[in-house]
């Protein structure tokens, strides 16, 4: 449990004074936070909560969307979050193809300028950007980083303390090229994700999540290869299903803590 992480998005309903009620009545030490969330129950407010609870926040999601008018503002808000939150990682999803556009590798080159003017001011807030590639599926409109090698082709531009990646299990598992580039990241690793893919798909495929043990994601052998790049940190339950959300908090963090046992541990 030391490692354990409950991202609140797995529960998304639960009220944050809830979910951080519940984290730290279970003995949880780490739970992952969301701005939408957090701005609703505010800012300074949920870093009082989180700290007098004695959880760690492990990440912050999300910055990033770098192919929309208005990236500059958002993305520094999120800065200035994840430091009064008191996390030293901020997830970055890209963004999808700009409007209009069929361009991915000019995409692409854009986010990369991007993060690259942001990192001065993540540096001086102490905030480490951790680039999430997302499933290829999503690239059109969400995220036109689609593979973690992508996503280090990026980071590797720039200090190691200022940029990283995030692995997801749901986003890599399928890339037989996953392995090698969890070992190429190596310390460039800034968070690891973790839940199950379930079939067939819903509807919408971004809720296709499950908690961990319920589909078919080698959850355990991910876990030993980002430990073997050299990964000590956190290990975050983030999981996006209807059918979870629906259900108590309290219930679906513990079917968490024991699918994390059973799985991932």
């Amino acid at each position: 449990m030391a490692r354990f992480s409950f991202n609140q998005a797995t529960a998304k309903h639960w009220p944050l004074a809830d979910v951080v009620a519940g984290c730290a009545e279970a003995g949880v030490p780490g739970i992952g936070l969301w701005r939408e969330p957090v701005a609703e129950y505010g800012l300074a407010r949920a870093a009082k909560l989180v700290r007098d609870a004695g959880l760690t926040v492990t990440s912050l999601c999300r910055g990033g969307f770098f192919t929309a008018d208005g990236w500059r503002t958002e993305n520094r808000a999120a800065i200035d979050e994840a430091a009064a939150l008191g996390t030293a990682t901020l997830v970055l999803v890209s963004g999808g193809l700009p409007a209009g556009s069929r361009d991915v590798d000019g995409a692409r080159r854009m986010v990369a300028d991007a993060i690259g003017e942001l990192v001065p001011y993540a540096q001086s807030a102490g905030v480490r950007l951790a680039i999430e590639p997302l499933h290829p599926m999503f690239c059109a409109d969400r995220c036109v980083v689609a593979t973690l090698g992508q996503a280090l082709d990026i980071a590797e531009q720039f200090p190691v303390d200022a940029v990283g990646v995030v692995v997801d299990a749901y986003h890599v598992w399928w890339d037989d090229r996953v392995y090698a580039q969890i070992a190429r990241a190596g310390e460039r690793i800034a968070a690891f994700q973790v839940c199950d893919w379930v079939t067939p798909l819903p509807e919408g495929v971004l809720l296709g999540r499950a908690l961990p043990g319920a589909g078919c994601i080698e959850l355990r052998r991910l876990r030993e290869a980002v430990d073997a790049a050299g990964w000590t940190g956190p290990v975050e339950v983030e999981v996006f299903h209807a059918d979870v959300w629906a259900r108590p908090g309290r219930e679906v963090l513990a079917e968490s803590i024991a699918g994390y046992l059973d799985h991932v541990a």
